[in-house]
């Protein structure tokens, strides 16, 4: 009997241990995340995963350690770990969402889309995932569901300045030109210092050919913002359709010098001789 009692005295006394270095490791380890250790923090909650294989707190290490992998730039080791944590915690909106936003900046939009509506199943108010769905339905030209998501977030956040130009640029797609010009003149006076805002309104204005008004904006952008090749690559577009063509070559080459590849703008470029 007292062996028995001793051999339960022993047992509990060692799980206590166990548990107790399980918590500490994942202590030590959000310590160095916050730090910005993360060599350390990703060591620390991988020796916990060891430690306690089968702990319900595991979708959280693994969600933890999709967070660093991202932000390490290891995308697949991140998009392994937020599986395995969506595995343990299918229903867990906050992994859900950043494996929605994971997939989404690795390509992978179907798998995106399907995450964002799990999300809206479980949160139908979750307004990233509204957000981030709308945008798919968009470039999808799934029109209909675009727009009702889009006004459903404008809903939940009448002033949200992403839904609001989410809606323009579906509007322009729509070619509802209009109504996209009416959202970003309001967007422009809010924030008269964003110069991605006059890139786009220059957009829908090259769409209704008001080309010297959408020069204007672009004028305005880079000057805001030089390094905005996207400015100089739709400046080069509307100074070629000008005829301008000396101008818009230097437009074109100084938007490959910003990042655009130069295979993209070949034909452009063969305009420009």
């Amino acid at each position: 009997m007292k062996r028995n009692v001793l051999l339960l005295l022993m047992c509990l006394l060692f799980s206590g241990i166990h548990a107790q270095n399980y918590k500490e490791l994942f202590d030590k380890a959000a310590r160095c995340e916050q730090a910005d250790s993360l060599v350390d923090a990703e060591k620390y909650y991988y020796e916990a995963l060891k430690a306690e294989p089968t702990n319900v707190h595991n979708c959280m290490i693994f969600a933890n350690l999709g967070r660093i992998q991202y932000r390490t730039h290891r995308l697949e080791k991140a998009l392994d770990s937020y599986n395995y944590a969506v595995n343990l915690a299918p229903l867990t909106v906050p992994i859900l969402m950043d494996r929605a936003s994971l997939l989404f900046e690795m390509g992978n939009t179907d798998k995106a889309y399907v995450d964002c509506c799990t999300i809206l199943d479980v949160d139908k108010n979750n307004t990233k995932a509204v957000f981030l769905r709308a945008y798919l339905e968009c470039n999808k030209h799934e029109y209909k569901e675009a727009l009702a998501d889009y006004n459903h977030l404008l809903e939940l956040e009448p002033q949200s300045v992403s839904g609001r130009l989410g809606l323009a640029i579906l509007y322009q797609q729509q070619e509802k030109f209009k109504d996209a010009l009416e959202l970003l003149n309001k967007l422009v006076v809010e924030l008269p210092g964003d110069a991605e805002l006059y890139v786009i309104r220059a957009g829908v204005e090259k769409d209704i050919r008001e080309l010297d008004i959408a020069l204007i904006d672009l004028d305005k952008a880079i000057g805001l913002s030089p390094d905005s090749s996207n400015a100089y690559l739709l400046r080069g577009e509307i100074l070629l359709a000008q005829k301008r063509k000396g101008m818009a070559k230097q437009d074109f080459e100084k938007a490959i010098e910003l990042g655009v590849p130069r295979a993209d703008l070949i034909e452009q470029l063969k305009e420009c001789k």
